[in-house]
């Protein structure tokens, strides 16, 4: 059983990917980084030497703070966070025991370089549907949480990327974007190792609702007319994606704990 300055990987694993996640810290050494370099899905990397000059970045959030063994370095960095009043824990085990746990990592080898506020840069098509709303969210909780998302007229997405620094998605051509029948959302999966069955799953009914293709699953035309539905009730393509997050907020949190449950109507009569 953790103490009450940890957290436990079964914990820490049910609010990974959702919108209560907290901030996840990997303060790993650059020798335990380098033997394994996946991180926890949105882990921000910091240095435990220089933890008095960023704490104040999550100053108001809760953190969880990730060392190779959940040890000394992980326990110091969580305490001296919350003696700034960060909430703060040590994860229980560390890195290695979420490892071996089988717990959900990211590869980094396609994760963008981040910029001076230490986010991911993203630009695509204005207008977004089903996919342009799938990868931010999938961007947003397992990759970078505070990854910002440009939408440009199609014509001037690869300029804009070029000239902002911003990494171009689902678009013809581009390397984050339908490759034979899979789309985008499958290709981020792939290049970012997340290779979690929820996400799969959730990655199958993305395909069919974007691809005409309701045959694969059948949420997949739910899916397609909701994403339609929010497309026509925002003009703006910001205000549709923070309402897209709560959908597949919704179908993620389907994926992975409700694809048993079944709702039907009447309920049945008590027996006398």
């Amino acid at each position: 059983m953790p103490s009450l300055s940890e957290i436990s990987i079964p914990q820490l694993s049910r609010l990974v990917g959702t919108s209560e996640a907290p901030a996840v810290v990997d303060v790993r050494t650059a020798e335990h980084h380098a033997e394994d370099p996946r991180s926890i899905p949105c882990a921000v990397r910091r240095d435990h030497r220089t933890v008095a000059e960023w704490a104040p970045q999550f100053a108001g959030r809760a953190a969880v703070v990730v060392c190779e063994r959940g040890q000394k370095v992980s326990h110091g960095v969580a305490a001296w966070l919350r003696g700034t009043g960060v909430s703060a824990e040590s994860l229980e085990g560390g890195h290695a025991a979420w490892r071996d746990a089988g717990e959900v990592l990211v590869k980094p080898d396609r994760v963008p370089p981040r910029d001076e506020q230490g986010r991911t840069r993203w630009v695509t098509r204005a207008r977004p549907k089903v996919d342009r709303i799938a990868c931010p969210w999938l961007i947003r909780r397992f990759v970078d949480a505070g990854a910002m998302f440009l939408f440009v007229p199609a014509s001037e997405v690869v300029a804009v990327g070029q000239r902002f620094g911003a990494t171009p998605f689902d678009v013809e051509g581009e390397f984050f974007s339908h490759r034979g029948d899979r789309c985008s959302f499958d290709i981020m999966l792939d290049e970012f190792g997340l290779d979690h069955p929820p996400l799969r799953r959730l990655a199958t009914i993305v395909r069919g609702a974007d691809t005409a293709r309701s045959d694969l699953a059948p949420e997949s035309a739910g899916l397609l007319a909701v994403s339609l539905g929010l497309s026509r009730m925002y003009r703006e393509d910001l205000p549709q994606l923070e309402a897209g997050m709560g959908l597949y907020d919704a179908m993620y949190r389907w994926c992975r704990d409700a694809t048993e449950e079944t709702h039907n109507w009447p309920a049945a009569k008590p027996t006398t």
